[in-house]
């Protein structure tokens, strides 16, 4: 399938987000309360280039629920056309994308062109938020260690509510997705 397939395909923003079953109160919160910069001047830039974006998610994604507010309101003031397809049910492209060459993680943001064209990719973290996940990640004890799952549990918990509440953080990616964006000929 080509990419205006898969964008056809997708559901909108506005679909997903009322479709959510997990995530969608922060989501809803990141959206609500992240202003884009008002002296920032690419979003003219970016508009002109008529850009389309496909979004690979899930609403249990916690990267997803920080990072997707992010991108719509950036679409917002490009006139990007934001449309989602959740990874589970459309591995076909899924596995074109993979982090790593292994790993199904998302979001995935793949912005394509009038002419369908892949242009840009970004996802699924930003680089300071990844550090921020590696991090944490390497304190866990040993995966053979009786507190493992637990510890994990508390981790993620930690992270989800990071991602909430950080508002460095949903800068790093709005300045992230800007670099990516910026950077299409």
């Amino acid at each position: 399938m080509s990419l205006n397939q898969w964008f056809e395909k997708a559901m909108s923003a506005d679909d997903y987000i009322e479709s959510m079953k997990q995530n969608k109160e922060g989501l809803l919160h990141i959206y609500d309360n992240f202003h884009i910069p008002k002296d920032d001047t690419f979003f003219e830039k970016i508009a002109n280039k008529k850009l389309r974006v496909i979004v690979l998610t899930e609403d249990w994604c916690g990267d997803a629920m920080l990072n997707v507010p992010i991108l719509l309101r950036i679409s917002e003031k490009t006139n990007m056309e934001v449309r989602m397809l959740l990874r589970d049910d459309n591995l076909e492209l899924m596995d074109q994308y993979l982090t790593n060459g292994t790993a199904r993680s998302i979001p995935i943001f793949i912005f394509i062109n009038e002419a369908g064209e892949e242009v840009a990719k970004w996802g699924p973290r930003a680089a300071k938020v990844q550090t921020f996940i590696d991090e944490s990640r390497a304190a866990l004890p040993s995966k053979d260690a009786a507190d493992h799952e637990e510890k994990a549990k508390e981790m993620y918990t930690f992270i989800s509510k990071s991602f909430h509440d950080n508002t460095d953080f949903w800068n790093d990616v709005y300045l992230s997705l800007k670099q990516e964006l910026v950077s299409i000929e």
